[in-house]
């Protein structure tokens, strides 16, 4: 794709990396059928290729032509008075999910193009003030673990008198489980995260568990959010704040010996990836958060490499498998690029994993994307829910923390990290009172 960049971003380091960016896109359309939001809306300024076109635009300063627009676009279909305007509201209903990276056969790296349009976009399209008010709280509460845990348990509190819709979206509490207290020569940090203690306090100590089978400690690293969550909201300072403040919490354990940071949510897995290269122009942080990104590894890839393939690693087949659909989330697929790696563990665990269509279809969830795109988002999920049911499953699994909570509104069935199947099948010898044994009955 040429770029003719607009004086604005001529000659600098923004417009060059746009260049880089829009270059490889021949507009294909290879992304469109792979894209959840085109799939739903059937609008083509809501698919990869129709948001590339936008952002090029933009970076040319020019609205689109009438007489040049490539056949596959509809002006008509573009409510908002001018370029800057429609590509914020085709950029806000992007969840962010990658699946057209995946599909592209270019190579075009979608995700750094779409932040780059929103922070671009964000400086120069004023938003209405509500939705500038939604932004900032939701900024001001998800990212500090205490604000959050705060206002859910007070929330779980007044469940009961508080509306319908308003119950759906409050998750009920979930009770950790014993950490080991062992003490191993392997250790091994694992990333709390900012929703995921206060949610799902099950999922780490339940991966503790799993490790300490395998001789390695897992140390939980202090809360806090790994700035996926400011930076997909172009608050982009904020990010990197964000950023660095973790690396600055982190690197005493980094300089201590530790073999790597373990991510049970695969969004922050994402996000930690990409720290050495977010943060490559600031001196002071790129070469800590270039080893940072090197250290992260998603406790799909740490059990795969640590359960070894003997038989005598085998456990007894279960005499009632459980049945499981997994939902592959899309930052363990797209993001992490593990696809395959957590339902083969599964597998080898005894579950019988179902057959899901779709299944780089997006639940909708998308970090915020459930709170400010709340229509486009249950959507999504009655869409999931469908192919994940499809197959009669006794409970689903899933990998990220978003994913788990936002299913858990509409399931009729448990739904869990798949470490805490794995968990379980570990323990089994031992039996304990937990929420998927509960599955069975």
């Amino acid at each position: 794709m040429i770029v003719n960049l607009a004086e604005t971003y001529r000659d600098t380091d923004i417009g060059r990396e746009a260049e880089d960016l829009l270059a490889p896109c021949v507009q294909c359309g290879q992304c469109t059928f792979t894209c959840p939001t085109y799939r739903l809306t059937g609008d083509e300024w809501d698919g990869p290729r129709g948001r590339i076109y936008l952002f090029k635009q933009f970076m040319e300063g020019r609205e689109p032509d009438p007489n040049f627009i490539p056949p596959a676009y509809t002006l008509a279909a573009l409510t908002e008075p001018n370029i800057g305007a429609n590509l914020q509201l085709h950029l806000d209903r992007c969840l962010t999910c990658r699946s057209c990276e995946t599909s592209c056969p270019k190579g075009v790296r979608y995700g750094r193009l779409l932040d780059l349009g929103r922070e671009l976009v964000e400086k120069q399209v004023p938003r209405p003030f509500k939705d500038r008010l939604a932004r900032r709280a939701v900024r001001a509460v998800v990212p500090h673990p205490r604000r959050f845990k705060a206002l859910l348990r007070i929330g779980q509190r007044l469940r009961p008198l508080l509306p319908a819709d308003l119950q759906e979206r409050i998750p009920e509490p979930r009770q950790a489980g014993e950490w080991p207290q062992r003490g191993h020569v392997r250790r091994m940090l694992v990333w709390q995260g900012c929703v995921q203690p206060a949610v799902a306090p099950d999922i780490n100590a339940a991966a503790a568990r799993v490790l300490d089978r395998f001789g390695i400690s897992l140390i939980p690293a202090s809360d806090g959010c790994c700035g996926a969550m400011s930076y997909h909201l172009a608050a982009v300072d904020e990010a990197h704040a964000l950023m660095r403040r973790n690396i600055d919490a982190l690197w005493p354990h980094i300089e201590s010996g530790i073999e790597a940071i373990v991510l049970t949510a695969s969004g922050c897995g994402t996000h930690f990836r990409d720290y050495g290269k977010l943060l490559k122009d600031d001196p002071q942080y790129r070469d800590k958060a270039r080893r940072l990104s090197e250290l992260s590894r998603d406790i799909a890839e740490i059990v795969a490499e640590e359960w070894k393939a003997d038989p005598e690693n085998d456990l007894p087949a279960p005499a009632r498998p459980l049945r499981i659909s997994f939902q592959s989330s899309c930052s363990l697929q797209h993001g992490e690029k593990l696809n395959g790696v957590a339902e083969g563990l599964l597998k080898r665990a005894g579950y019988k994993l179902m057959p899901v269509q779709y299944p780089f279809m997006c639940c909708g969830a998308a970090g915020t994307y459930s709170i400010l795109q709340r229509k486009l988002s249950v959507s999504l999920r009655e869409q999931k829910m469908k192919t994940l049911m499809a197959g009669k499953p006794m409970a689903i699994a899933t990998a990220n923390i978003g994913c788990l909570a936002h299913l858990a509104q509409a399931s009729t069935v448990p739904v869990h990290h798949w470490i805490e199947f794995l968990d379980e099948r570990f323990a089994s010898a031992q039996p304990r009172q937990s929420g998927i044994s509960q599955a069975r009955k």
